[in-house]
């Protein structure tokens, strides 16, 4: 079958266009799938729900602030958000001069999301991510492609804090 072919059995289908998109949903619907961010999923229940700890230094801020970007700030929410953000340096290409010119910055974060109520720990885990820059150009170059590298695995691993909270959103409790 050609791929015109193809495409004209799928558009008959409802899988290309606009049309795609409703089959896709009513089809998705059906099976009991509702989306992460739409009216009643997870996401929602733990939108402005989850009060982190005060950052401490500009990693911190940075983690904190990408993470209240996706999930909101809970002043008033139910849940209470500790962590542990460590982040190293490594040198990965060096010159035959011993002169490096790429630095990983390797970031983990150990969190813990408690009920403020009664201080019971609800989940308990860890995010791991790395992202890099160059050393070789002037100075100033460095230092910018530094600060960018930490904001960069600040929002890597906030992004997937927020993805494991959400996963686990259906377990926690009401």
């Amino acid at each position: 079958m050609s791929s015109s072919d193809r495409r004209a059995v799928l558009r008959g289908l409802g899988f290309l266009g606009l049309g795609g998109l409703a089959l896709g949903s009513l089809a998705l619907g059906g099976c009991g799938f509702t989306p992460v961010y739409g009216p009643s999923g997870q996401a929602s229940r733990l939108q402005d729900a989850i009060l982190p700890d005060a950052p401490q230094g500009r990693d911190q801020y940075l983690l904190i602030q990408r993470f209240e970007e996706r999930l909101g700030r809970g002043s008033d929410g139910p849940y209470a958000l500790g962590y542990a953000y460590a982040i190293s340096g490594q040198r990965m290409a060096v010159t035959g001069d011993n002169v490096t010119t790429r630095i990983n910055l390797v970031g983990r974060v150990d969190f813990v999301l408690r009920d403020r109520a009664t201080d019971a720990v609800l989940l308990r885990d860890s995010v791991d991510s790395f992202t890099g820059y160059s050393t070789t150009g002037s100075t100033s170059a460095t230092a910018a492609a530094d600060r960018d590298a930490h904001e960069r695995l600040a929002v890597l691993l906030a992004d997937q804090m927020v993805i494991r909270l959400i996963a686990a959103a259906d377990r926690l409790a009401s």
